[in-house]
């Protein structure tokens, strides 16, 4: 399954990174792509993610979900 989030703050490939590997760790989660320039942000999960789960990888990579 796939899910598209808005991600606000990042700017340059060092923000991509930080948000696609805290993303990653997240259980069931196999694919991350950030696009910068609209700040979307898809993820590919085996299973559905909490939202609250998402949100707090996002924060911790020093970033919000929109």
């Amino acid at each position: 399954m796939t899910e598209t989030y808005k991600v606000t703050g990042m700017t340059c490939e060092h923000c991509a990174r930080s948000v696609t590997e805290e993303l990653s760790e997240l259980a069931g989660v196999s694919d991350v792509a950030v696009d910068l320039e609209t700040g979307a942000v898809t993820v590919t999960t085996e299973q559905p993610l909490a939202e609250a789960d998402v949100r707090g990888a996002v924060e911790e990579a020093g970033y919000q979900l929109a």
